[in-house]
Formats: structure tokens, sequence, C-alpha cells
């Protein structure tokens, strides 16, 4: 309860879509293969959807999610649909989410991650007939590890001062 509150700039829609992008395109380099790489695009849009729920919103959840199923090359409509329902619950628990600590913060965004994997996961077994495997739920406890530095990346730009002041503290 001693823990400081910061008065947040208002975040730039530039620097939402730049912060998308970026997670895209590490989406996009080739270790998307292994075992506990985390989905960053689904990572950014939880943060921007507890953070700015009415600047990142379903629309563009369903918009990266199509830029991932092309990627991707699955089913069109599966990271969309995860995304989707992803973007929806991240709004849903925004207001009791921000009340916590970062930490606190991770624990309650696991679930929501975990949910999006197992739909991915239904519906790529309903489509091909195939079992991913247990193992890529591991990407979920990976996301939820970089959870503090995602939000201290994200919100650095929020934190700075307007005007520049070397005699006051914040």
């Amino acid at each position: 309860m001693n823990r400081p509150h910061y008065i947040l700039l208002p975040v730039s829609p530039l620097f939402i879509a730049f912060s998308l992008t970026c997670a895209f395109m590490l989406n996009l380099l080739p270790w998307g293969q292994w075992i506990g790489v985390p989905d960053f695009v689904a990572l950014v849009l939880v943060f921007w959807g507890i953070h700015q729920p009415r600047k990142v919103g379903i629309g563009v959840a369903f918009s990266m999610g199509l830029l991932m199923d092309v990627h991707e090359a699955t089913l069109l409509g599966e990271n969309a649909l995860a995304y989707t329902l992803l973007s929806y619950l991240a709004i849903m628990i925004h207001r009791r989410v921000l009340w916590f600590p970062v930490m606190t913060q991770a624990i309650h965004v696991l679930p929501l991650l975990l949910f999006a994997q197992a739909v991915q996961l239904v519906v790529h077994l309903i489509g091909s007939g195939k079992f991913a495997g247990w193992l890529q739920f591991v990407e979920s406890a990976v996301a939820i590890a970089l959870w503090p530095v995602i939000s201290s990346l994200l919100l650095a730009p929020q934190r700075r001062a307007v005007d520049r002041d070397h005699t006051r503290p914040i």
C-alpha cells in the first residue's frame, strides 16, 4: 500500500502502433517452433487491453490475429478468435488488475493467456485432427515471466515529465 502511484501521461497512438508492430516482428522471427517462446502479440495485446482499453480493443486484436494467421499459415481465424477472446477478457478485468502490483498483475494475466492457447489448441485440433501437445502451454509461463519487463518498457514513455525540470524529483 505504500508504493508510489505515478500520474501517467496519455499514451501516443503512434507508440501503441509501434509496440504492436515490434511484437509482430518478434513473432515473425524463426524461433516460433521452439518450445517456450511466448506469443509477443498476445502479450502486448493483453497489456494494452488492460492499460488502454479504449484505444486497443477487439478490432485491433482481430486484425492482429488475421495477420498472425497469414504468417503462420494456420486455419484462417484461429489466432484471430484467440486474440479477440483474449482482448475481450483483458478489457473485462482491466479495472481490477490495475490496482495490483506488477507481479500480481502477472498472476491475473496467466489464466487469460492459458485460455487463449487452449482456444488455439482446440481450433487446431478440430481443423487438422492433430494434437499439438501440452508443452505449448509453457509459452504462457514464459510470457508471465516477461510481464514485468514488458510493463516497464511499455509504460516508460508515459512516465516522463512533459517539461524537464532538474529540481523536480518525478
